[in-house]
């Protein structure tokens, strides 16, 4: 039997749903006054999704992948459990050690705005030259 969910406390679900509401938001550049408007709710009510204070119905899940333009299956995607389980493999092909640096990177607003600004480039071609140029800064400065 599983323990009785104190009454408060978000869920890790409710926060991790809540958590790819903000992220998309963000990424479309929606305040939550915006998003509220869409849905016919408050931003007070986006903000207690967006922390998992309050649990998102299916209803609203389907009105929210409309809204934001995903599938639902966007807000269950890289749980905390998943992204635990990618940080401990890593990405590379090489060996080197995990990164974690013990912070959600998605939640920053830097890097929101700095995935925003990408692909606000319309060229994927301009793209690649700009993903090529950052990764020879980043290897230029880490030197």
């Amino acid at each position: 039997m599983t323990p009785k969910k104190t009454k408060g406390t978000p869920d890790d679900m409710d926060i991790h749903v809540g958590q790819r509401i903000r992220v998309r938001r963000s990424l479309l550049g929606l305040s939550q006054e915006k998003l509220g408007d869409a849905l016919g709710i408050t931003f007070q009510q986006v903000q207690k999704y967006e922390r998992g204070t309050n649990r998102v119905s299916a209803g609203r899940l389907f009105q929210l992948s409309t809204i934001l333009e995903i599938p639902i299956s966007y807000f269950f995607d890289q749980s905390a459990s998943q992204r635990q389980n990618i940080l401990a493999q890593g990405f590379s092909d090489n060996e080197q050690a995990p990164f974690d640096s013990g912070e959600d990177l998605m939640q920053r607003k830097e890097t929101l705005d700095l995935i925003r600004i990408y692909y606000s480039v319309e060229s994927p071609e301009a793209r690649k030259d700009i993903m090529t140029f950052i990764k020879s800064m980043a290897e230029l400065l880490s030197k």
